[in-house]
């Protein structure tokens, strides 16, 4: 199958009973190793997410730090610990990466393999834990993230000193600071920015229930079994 050009035009020409060698075929019907690659390379794709997730959450956690700055509402009991819970949630996917790393193992080529039950854990994570920043994040900034003035109204001389006085916050703050912070919390939480942090996070390296089968196979049942045995003194 491929794309040709022809007077301007695109073609899709789609090629019928093309035959290729068995020995030119990788895993020609070698399904014993299946299983292990799909463990091994989802394990390194899902490790991933940890870290880059981290890095987005990080911005999204200062946006909302400075929105409650920036609105007088920084010292608040409930806002202080809403941002700890954001943290909170944000660190642990950090965790979960730096955990199956440290926990790999060298293989026969010298290579490392990452521990692969903490790597679709760590995703697993990374399929809740962006969405309850988000949330939080919205609850803290309010609805005036998404009813305030656009930057057309902004600038337009006969609405200008409206929203100058009623969208000010700290005396010290720019109102266009402010409405800066809000966009940007917008945009990461529902707008474009969204797309890569929270659709991502939920099926990016494999939908949750891919984590779950790996989870289930690499949970080792049976020698947690033996453990509760021993202790309940169970034959």
């Amino acid at each position: 199958m491929g794309n040709k050009v022809y007077g301007g035009h695109e073609v899709l020409v789609i090629f019928d009973h093309v035959f290729i060698p068995n020995e030119m075929i990788f895993l020609n019907g070698e399904v014993q190793f299946a299983g292990m690659m799909v463990e091994r390379f989802a394990g390194y794709h899902r490790q991933s997410y940890g870290g880059c997730k981290v890095g987005v959450g990080d911005v999204l956690i200062g946006a909302t730090a400075l929105a409650g700055d920036m609105a007088g509402s920084a010292k608040a009991s409930h806002v202080k610990d809403k941002l700890i819970e954001m943290t909170h949630l944000n660190e642990t996917l950090y965790c979960c990466g730096i955990a199956c790393s440290s926990q790999g193992t060298k293989t026969k080529s010298g290579n490392y393999l990452i521990d692969l039950l903490l790597a679709n854990v760590c995703k697993q994570n990374v399929t809740r834990f962006p969405y309850e920043i988000a949330r939080l994040a919205q609850d803290l900034a309010g609805g005036l993230m998404v009813t305030q003035p656009s930057e057309a109204d902004y600038r337009n001389p006969a609405t200008h000193d409206y929203i100058e006085k009623y969208l000010k916050g700290v005396a010290s703050v720019p109102t266009e600071d402010r409405m800066r912070v809000l966009r940007l919390i917008e945009n990461m939480t529902m707008g474009t920015a969204a797309v890569g942090y929270l659709p991502e996070s939920m099926h990016g390296a494999g939908s949750p229930q891919a984590q779950r089968i790996m989870i289930a196979r690499q949970s080792n049942l049976e020698m947690k079994k033996e453990l509760a045995k021993k202790i309940a003194r169970i034959k």
